[in-house]
């Protein structure tokens, strides 16, 4: 490293809770970033029902720049506030425990904010099954599809956006901000970006950096992920009316249209044309985006994008209190 002109430090921040599965890998793709610069990665612990702690407290003290922090709530926003508060450096990259860093992402990040002087940038959550029901669920979260045409999902150009995934922050924005909304069980990260361009402040996305992020494993998970999903989205356009978009209403107006079509087509028959139509578009659909995975991924690609969309659009209509 030339001591003239050294890289920033950085503090990695994790929130933490039941990662026992991946955490180790979670944690290793970050400690095998070559960065020529200071580095600190600080876990949040929640009260996982699995060995995390334990995982978490092997990993400490097999390498001085790990630090572990408790997250007694177990929520993410207060899990990312407390590593914030132990943090020690001016950038932040946020991480979580069920994905991997790309190769070179937190040198390309800090010189992405370099010459951008954003406040944010991120790049492409890379969704990568290692069963074939998790293949089927990372090809319909990577299709235009499953979650619309969100550019940390489906890649695109890089350029000023609403949100990316996860993140590289210079701290003064967070500080000026106030940090991550503690009401938000999810949806942080999209709330926060959301203030930070509120207050002026740029979101950067390039699909220079892509983070591997790991699928559900089975559909009950899948269908609890994307009801809550769905709920904080909810709660996230009724605090900010502004930030609604045709991406949100998309999967409540498709439930409301299936189950109104569905009962209103024991009266009235053409009205079946709802959840027909609907029906063809994710079994058709779905077989195409699957089609390059094999054929026990495609099989179970609509069944995958119905359960997304169906979930998510019940979660929205029911919406939650922020408990």
């Amino acid at each position: 490293m030339d001591v003239t002109d050294p890289r920033p430090a950085v503090s990695v921040i994790m929130p933490i809770l039941n990662e026992e599965r991946h955490l180790a890998e979670a944690v290793g793709s970050v400690l095998a970033q070559e960065y020529a610069g200071e580095m600190e990665v600080v876990l949040a612990i929640g009260p996982s029902r699995d060995r995390t702690q334990e995982v978490a407290e092997q990993l400490a003290a097999q390498d001085p720049r790990l630090t572990l922090v408790a997250n007694p709530s177990g929520r993410t926003p207060d899990g990312l506030n407390a590593a914030l508060g132990a943090a020690s450096h001016e950038i932040i990259v946020r991480m979580d425990g069920h994905g991997e860093l790309s190769e070179g992402y937190i040198d390309a990040a800090v010189r992405i904010l370099e010459e951008t002087g954003a406040a944010n940038v991120g790049g492409v959550m890379l969704a990568e099954g290692q069963t074939h029901f998790e293949r089927a669920v990372a090809a319909a979260m990577g299709s235009r599809l499953g979650l619309g045409g969100a550019r940390f999902h489906v890649g695109g150009a890089p350029g000023e956006a609403e949100t990316v995934f996860l993140g590289a922050f210079r701290r003064d924005w967070l500080r000026r901000v106030g940090g991550y909304d503690s009401s938000y069980a999810r949806a942080q990260d999209w709330e926060m970006n959301w203030r930070i361009r509120q207050a002026g402040g740029v979101v950067w996305f390039t699909p220079e950096l892509t983070v591997t992020y790991r699928p559900r494993r089975d559909l009950p998970a899948l269908a609890r992920q994307y009801y809550r999903t769905g709920q904080w989205r909810r709660f996230l356009v009724r605090q900010h009316p502004e930030s609604v978009s045709a991406r949100y209403l998309a999967p409540p107006t498709a439930l409301v249209g299936v189950v109104a079509g569905a009962v209103g087509g024991l009266v009235w028959r053409p009205l079946l044309a709802l959840p027909l139509g609907y029906a063809g578009l994710v079994v058709v659909g779905g077989a195409v985006i699957g089609a390059k995975h094999g054929p026990r991924v495609a099989a179970q690609v609509p069944v995958v994008l119905a359960t997304m969309h169906l979930s998510w659009g019940s979660g929205f209509l029911r919406g939650t209190t922020g408990d």
